[in-house]
């Protein structure tokens, strides 16, 4: 009913971006310095909504996180929303694609044994965070091991996003010493299209990713509270999901030391699944 690339668990993005960032010190010769203070927010915000403008009721714009200053707190902050920005969007459409049926035609795992696993079988486990709980413990491993290598290779943008480093900067994979081989296309813009892109144009297109970004983390958000039975007007039809969704293992993945223990836990604190 699902299809079958799995849906990208938030909580492992989540929780990767939320811990206290490295922050190499600036070499001579890196890219333009740019720390941004709290009436730069209130312009960008004028440039991605003026009907909305500067919003900030718990005035993080002005906490310092970490010791580390007011602007570095500020880049921390900008490159986070843009990161969750990112994933809600990829989270959303492979949500939708998920929750069609639309999966790959090739095997997932021991192809052409007894225990072959399909996409097609992930698919029809269910809704999509139903499917995620359906992967192979091997395959969660696989995917969060990815993704900490991604976050380790983000962290290595010279300057920082922190120390005057662009919000949302990707460093270049084709160049990155932390990756253990080659690696032939970047994250970002793989294929150099926008290489001959003006300033002015990449700004702008910024601006509306960041605004997709926050519409996307609304979107799946709402999915998953109307599957956890909250009421979201017009999403009635999005199937309940009795999971846990900050549980990037399951109960299907105890052969790894620590989650029945953990899963054990979530059962009494989620007392709306009883």
């Amino acid at each position: 009913r699902s299809p079958s690339f799995p849906m990208l668990s938030l909580a492992p993005l989540a929780s990767l971006s939320l811990v206290a960032p490295l922050a190499p010190a600036m070499r001579m010769g890196a890219q333009p310095v740019m720390r941004e203070t709290a009436e730069d927010l209130v312009g960008l915000a004028e440039s991605l909504n003026p009907n909305i403008g500067f919003w900030d009721p718990l005035g993080l714009a002005k906490r310092d996180f970490w010791d580390q200053g007011n602007e570095a707190t500020i880049g921390f902050l900008r490159h986070a929303e843009i990161k969750h920005g990112r994933v809600a969007m990829a989270g959303f459409v492979g949500y939708c694609v998920q929750a069609n049926g639309i999966y790959w035609p090739w095997p997932l795992a021991n192809p052409g044994q007894e225990d072959e696993i399909t996409h097609a079988m992930i698919s029809a486990a269910g809704s999509p965070p139903e499917q995620w709980d359906a992967l192979p413990t091997s395959a969660k491993v696989q995917i969060i091991l990815f993704l900490a290598i991604i976050e380790y290779c983000g962290e290595q943008g010279k300057p920082h996003y922190m120390r005057g480093g662009k919000p949302g900067a990707f460093p270049k994979l084709t160049e990155n010493k932390g990756i253990p081989h080659p690696v032939p296309l970047n994250l970002y813009d793989p294929f150099g299209w926008s290489a001959n892109m003006d300033e002015a144009t990449k700004e702008r297109r910024l601006l509306m990713e960041i605004n997709n970004g926050r519409l996307a983390m609304l979107g799946i958000f709402s999915f998953m509270s109307a599957s956890k039975g909250l009421i979201v007007p017009g999403l009635d039809f999005i199937p309940p999901y009795a999971g846990e969704y900050m549980g990037y293992f399951s109960a299907s993945d105890g052969s790894l030391p620590f989650v029945t223990d953990m899963v054990e836990g979530w059962a009494k604190l989620a007392i709306w699944n009883q």
